[in-house]
């Protein structure tokens, strides 16, 4: 089997716990829905990054209140490089998942203001549903 990546962002502009919370679970969930062969069982795991001014709590956090068997994957959280003139609020996500499927297969999410960061991905995203 082959490990692949998924790339994912969103935007909150509320540092507080419910909204951090809110919008890593939205992430999470549009994910998901993005790539429905994806199971918790097959991750091997999960690096989370926010930006500076995100400090209220972990990421991952939100991610395990999905339950489902994400409670059990391995998560880790770390700050971004602070880029001057970066796009703030941002929280990041890097899934290492176990599966068959090739490259061009895995559909990466960008949500809110965080299209910005991969224009590309996001248009093709929006283009094929």
């Amino acid at each position: 089997m082959t490990m692949r990546g998924i790339r994912g962002a969103t935007t909150t502009s509320v540092d507080d716990v419910q909204a951090v919370h809110a919008a890593t679970r939205e992430l999470m969930l549009a994910i998901l829905e993005a790539n429905p062969t994806l199971r918790p069982a097959d991750i091997a795991s999960a690096f989370f990054t926010v930006t500076d001014d995100l400090h209220s709590t972990y990421p991952a956090a939100g991610a395990r209140e999905l339950g489902g068997g994400w409670e059990e994957v391995p998560l880790m959280c770390a700050r971004e490089i602070p880029v001057p003139g970066s796009l703030c609020g941002v929280i990041r996500v890097l899934i290492h998942w176990n599966t068959e499927l090739s490259q061009k297969e895995i559909h990466h999410v960008y949500l809110h203001a965080a299209v910005a960061l991969r224009p590309d991905i996001a248009h093709r995203l929006t283009e094929n549903g």
